[in-house]
């Protein structure tokens, strides 16, 4: 691991740990782009994950268990918040409340279409934000070159035009 990236072999570790006891994890943020593409295309600072809010004391015991401990950042809240282990590898936690029809009702504003997607970390599949809300959710915010990269990335491998608010990078 250099600086504190979360290599591929991290996330399946984490990933593991978490589904290990019966939470639906689902990946976010770069290793979700990662996974739809099926290959790294850049290192990662943290693992971004999603979440039943109903999971998460589960969840904070496994990773206090585990050695994490939170890190504070700007966007802490109840559904948000961020921890990091003494090997330096980070998950960044969105949780969830969703109704019986998938309407998002409480937390993060996840819809259950937004976590339908699958795809490959390291050769193991994992749950993930589909590639057309992965793409979706990388509008409405000020774009840098990391996410430029993604969108292109996923662009290229759909098949999807890439959005306007890209064009300006190219």
């Amino acid at each position: 691991m250099i600086n504190g990236d979360v290599t591929a072999q991290d996330a399946i570790e984490l990933l593991d740990l978490i589904e290990s006891v019966g939470i639906e994890v689902y990946v976010d943020g770069g290793w979700g782009v990662d996974a739809l593409l099926g290959r790294q295309t850049r290192p990662h600072l943290d693992l971004d994950i999603d979440l039943p809010y109903r999971d998460l004391p589960l969840l904070r015991r496994l990773l206090i268990v585990a050695g994490f401990v939170r890190i504070p950042t700007n966007d802490t809240w109840e559904h948000n918040f961020v921890v990091q282990d003494e090997r330096m590898r980070r998950i960044d936690v969105h949780s969830y409340i969703l109704d019986v029809d998938g309407n998002n009702v409480g937390g993060v504003a996840y819809f259950g279409h937004h976590l339908t997607g699958t795809g490959s970390i390291g050769g193991r599949t994992v749950r993930c934000i589909p590639v057309d809300t992965m793409i979706a959710f990388h509008l409405g915010y000020e774009p840098d070159e990391d996410d430029y990269a993604d969108v292109l990335a996923l662009c290229e491998a759909f098949d999807r035009p890439l959005p306007a608010a890209f064009e300006r990078f190219r």
